[in-house]
């Protein structure tokens, strides 16, 4: 039995919300991706040069990106030979196995949150303009929140117009407690947020900073110089340092997560707009790329919609349907 049946056979016997949202999610990818790779399959019952030349470029399609895409093939290429595979239907299990094979590359993949032993934990956001960043805060405080936990966000992004506002509007929405100061320095703000979270006993602090990436060396700096503060203030922090890419920009994505990861140690990543893109690859792509973990993903636009990452329930719903059947 490959990976895939043994997905399929948890899946559909749980069939719960999370596993429809992810089936809801990759929707666009799949009906691209799958739809390519099934017909390739019907045209091509022998696996030969013309038919992995065919899935290469299903898979770069998908935004798998051409590394990861040359890795895939590479591997499926030995095991044809090693397993004497020789028909295209034999061969999709072992597509699914790889792609999966491929995420996990023998890592623990972690997608919990560092949570600190003692008092606050503090999470650091970053990401360029336009990402979802404040969306993203404002969904995981509701999600922290309805677990129970006491979470102060605090508005670093002194920089963007409107980024203060929108984050207001979040704290109300959902109801917790935000740090913000108009026209001020954000490490300044980040301190007082920190002082009050300190004092009042909160559990997370969900910390928004500034989105720029055209000046790195200033973004560097002022990265340096917050973390700096933070660790002063409490030790080992900050405990996670998210990166929020928006999925639809493909390829961008990979770069963007590239440059981060330059300037200040990136613990994780949220891949806002999953579900409003055909090339849903890219999670694949940016974990092999820069083996940074996807932590969240957007699946939909409701608060709700923002979900831990399982590469399980996504690769479920990335090849539901392979069989023809369902």
């Amino acid at each position: 039995m490959g990976l895939f049946d043994k997905f399929k056979n948890i899946f559909k016997k749980e069939e719960k919300e999370e596993v429809k949202l992810y089936d809801k999610g990759l929707e666009k990818t799949r009906d691209n991706f799958l739809n390519a790779l099934l017909n390739l399959n019907k045209n091509h019952k022998i696996v030969d040069d013309e038919y992995f030349e065919n899935l290469e470029e299903i898979l770069i399609m998908s935004d798998i990106g051409v590394n990861t895409v040359m890795e895939i093939i590479d591997r499926l290429k030995k095991r044809v030979k090693k397993e004497n595979i020789k028909t295209s239907d034999e061969l999709k299990d072992i597509i699914v196995d790889e792609m999966f094979i491929i995420y996990v590359d023998g890592d623990i993949i972690t997608n919990k949150i560092n949570y600190a032993d003692n008092g606050p934990t503090v999470i650091l956001f970053v990401g360029v303009n336009g990402a979802g960043k404040t969306t993203t805060i404002g969904k995981i405080a509701h999600k922290l929140k309805e677990e129970g936990k006491k979470v102060l966000m605090v508005a670093g992004d002194t920089f963007r117009a409107g980024a203060i506002e929108q984050l207001d509007e979040w704290a109300k929405k959902i109801g917790v407690d935000i740090v913000s100061k108009e026209n001020a320095d954000p490490v300044s703000v980040m301190y007082d947020g920190i002082l009050k979270a300190k004092e009042e006993n909160y559990d997370v602090i969900l910390i928004d900073t500034a989105g720029r990436l055209q000046n790195k060396i200033g973004l560097m700096k002022e990265l340096e110089k917050v973390n700096k503060v933070i660790g002063k203030l409490i030790e080992n922090a900050p405990h996670e340092t998210l990166l929020v890419i928006d999925a639809t920009t493909g390829q961008n994505g990979i770069s963007q997560a590239k440059n981060f990861k330059e300037i200040t140690n990136i613990t994780g990543i949220v891949l806002t707009k999953l579900d409003g893109t055909a090339k849903g690859g890219i999670v694949l792509a940016i974990k092999e790329e820069t083996k940074i973990p996807v932590k969240y993903v957007g699946l939909g636009e409701k608060k709700e919609d923002l979900r831990v990452f399982d590469i399980e329930k996504y690769i479920y719903g990335l090849f539901k349907g392979i069989d023809d059947n369902g």
